[in-house]
């Protein structure tokens, strides 16, 4: 028997990269849900429970397919199949490449779309660590399996070593956001990869 009644008044789809382009832009706490709900082409608030339950739920919707899209620009660093450096290379600059592209907002949205949050949404705020978390151990990662090759010396501190490139991954969202361009921090990264390659082990 074929369904009735009363049929969708939005697509979600395109709801949810609306609402992702808030979040991303403006942050968790300052975005309030009638601006949502007028980005997302005025859903009623009916709609918009009955799709998402609340605000929180709409943002964690907005975190995995952030993950899915634009947050797949760190994936090499989890790659086995890629050399050490090149994976880390390779997040560097397919990251800063999509933090200051003009289609979405600047910066990474996993590192911007919440901080500073008030206690009662402290919860919402450690959504996003543990990606910050992942990435930052898929550095160290590669550090340690450089070390383990023979790549790097020996002598290499795995765990100062692999904070250099986080904090630059973490700064540049920063950089993106200030408006700093793609030429320059691809330039910067240059530079950091020589560091790198100052702890190139010796034969």
């Amino acid at each position: 028997m074929a369904r009735t009644g009363r049929p969708r008044e939005f697509d979600r789809d395109k709801a949810v990269e609306a609402a992702m382009t808030l979040f991303w832009s403006q942050g968790y706490e300052p975005t309030s849900l009638g601006q949502l709900k007028a980005c997302m082409g005025g859903i009623s608030p009916a709609s918009f429970y009955a799709a998402f339950g609340s605000k929180e739920g709409l943002f964690r919707e907005v975190v995995e397919r952030y993950l899915q899209t634009y947050g797949r620009v760190t994936d090499s660093l989890h790659d086995l199949s890629l050399p050490p450096r090149k994976a880390i290379e390779t997040a560097l600059r397919r990251s800063a490449k999509m933090q200051t592209e003009k289609s979405h907002p600047p910066g990474c949205f996993i590192i911007l779309g919440a901080s500073n949050c008030s206690p009662e949404n402290l919860h919402v705020e450690e959504l996003l660590p543990a990606e910050r978390m992942r990435n930052r151990q898929g550095i160290k990662d590669c550090v340690r399996r450089a070390v383990a090759n023979g790549e790097l010396a020996s002598s290499t501190d795995v765990d100062a070593l692999a904070t250099v490139f986080d904090a630059f991954f973490v700064g540049s969202a920063v950089e993106a956001r200030d408006g700093t361009r793609t030429r320059k921090l691809d330039a910067a990264i240059t530079q950091l990869m020589r560091f790198w390659d100052s702890h190139i082990a010796v034969a």
